[in-house]
């Protein structure tokens, strides 16, 4: 696993700056650039494609929602509802976002005569409903093999073998929300110096420990070993470290510095074909998490969704020919799970401000891409994510406006990528490059 996996001179906003070697001009206007001993031709449309994930947020039950028991699930749908006329997201309006949803339209992002971007919504194929999933899938690499999951707890012969490896007893091991977890068991953790390891609806084994008790190092050596014993006969999708911090239960807080280590990707993904290739590939958020470091060739932590934001419009300020990928977590982990609509709408709509200074920023040979990995409606019951379409908000100030219609699978978001700088896919999805008129 990575946090970083170039160093380079850095700017003021912690983003490396990224040096590109212009060798010469061809006739016809097209130029060639060494990068990374791979020379470029610079024959496509966009010299850079921005793709931002927005953690969760669907917009309405996909059509195998009852397969999931997620029938009637509608993120986008029931924040606006539980806003009541107050949901603001003027710019993601402008783009197309209300145009989506015709027939029941989202209270606060009812569809405009002009939107300026492309729109459609996309429904995956993958056999489950996590981050891993839809990322991998967005990838060019759909996961049929279901995940394993575990609502009763983990087996006692892998706690056994966490137990033995860290010195340490595990306590709890059963479903649980997060934030709740630490409120019930963080102080009886302190005292015991044990390991809290829970799980949810998706497949993720996690483990929490106070900061001041378990350092995050050795913490993060723990679940790198839980990763390594999970892989083949558990099949778990992540394992995830969840340092938290505080006095006492009415004041932990969980830490940003949380770590997902996720299964290695079974097959190259868009992301490694465009790396391949010679592309500048720039992970933001837990991407670089979610592929393992795999296609990645430089990677940021990022603290929050607005930390994303910051770094996501520090590298438009910046001179690469490639993609960059960023996923904002926080409407998920935050507020999401939770079952915090008012948190979710008022997180939307702080990325919809920050939305309104990447704009300006986007250049003719820009194109921007926003979408959802899959939904976890804040309304509905339980605590786990909601099997949903996804919205697909296409947008660069050089093409018009339209629908992209209904499109599955999520490949179709890897497949105009790869297209777009000439790099041949593994035939999964469908470009909608030539769409974008």
């Amino acid at each position: 696993m990575f946090r970083s996996t170039q160093t380079t001179p850095e700017s003021k906003s912690g983003i490396p700056v990224l040096f590109v070697l212009m060798l010469k001009s061809n006739p016809g206007g097209l130029t060639t650039y060494k990068k990374g001993g791979h020379f470029l031709t610079a024959d496509y449309r966009f010299k850079r494609v921005f793709g931002i994930v927005l953690d969760s947020i669907g917009i309405g039950e996909a059509p195998d929602a009852a397969k999931f028991a997620d029938a009637g699930a509608d993120t986008l749908g029931h924040i606006g509802e539980f806003w009541q006329g107050k949901f603001n997201v003027p710019n993601l309006v402008k783009l197309g976002l209300g145009n989506i949803r015709t027939d029941a339209p989202i209270l606060g992002a009812e569809p405009i005569d002009a939107p300026i971007g492309y729109y459609g919504k996309m429904f995956e194929i993958s056999a489950g409903k996590d981050s891993m999933d839809g990322h991998w899938e967005m990838m060019g690499l759909p996961v049929t093999k279901p995940l394993g999951f575990f609502p009763n707890g983990f087996p006692e012969k892998l706690i056994k073998k966490i137990e033995d490896f860290s010195g340490r007893q595990v306590i709890v091991n059963k479903p649980y929300s997060g934030t709740e977890i630490i409120h019930d068991y963080g102080e009886e953790q302190m005292k015991t110096g044990a390991l809290i390891v829970y799980t949810s609806g998706d497949s993720v084994l996690q483990i929490a420990a106070h900061t001041d008790i378990i350092p995050l190092e050795e913490l993060y050596r723990i679940c790198e070993y839980a990763r390594s014993i999970t892989i083949d006969e558990y099949h778990v999708g992540r394992v995830i470290a969840r340092p938290y911090s505080g006095p006492d239960k009415d004041h932990f807080v969980r830490s940003s510095d949380r770590h997902d280590y996720t299964l290695e990707p079974t097959e190259p993904t868009d992301l490694d074909r465009l790396k391949e290739a010679g592309f500048d590939v720039l992970g933001v958020g837990k991407i670089n998490d979610i592929f393992s470091g795999h296609g990645i060739t430089q990677g940021w932590h990022t603290t929050s969704n607005m930390d994303g934001m910051d770094k996501t419009i520090a590298a438009a300020d910046q001179d690469f020919t490639g993609f960059c990928f960023t996923n904002l977590v926080d409407f998920d982990a935050m507020y999401g799970h939770r079952r915090n609509a008012q948190g979710d709408g008022e997180a939307l709509m702080a990325f919809d401000e920050r939305l309104g200074e990447l704009l300006p920023k986007l250049n003719d040979d820009d194109l921007l891409i926003i979408t959802a990995d899959h939904g976890n409606d804040p309304t509905y019951t339980g605590t786990d994510h909601t099997r949903e379409y996804v919205p697909l908000v296409v947008y660069s100030p050089s093409t018009g406006t339209g629908s992209l219609g209904i499109r599955s699978p999520f490949s179709d978001f890897g497949a105009t990528v790869l297209d777009n700088f000439k790099v041949a896919g593994n035939g999964v999805g469908k470009s909608f490059l030539a769409q974008l008129q």
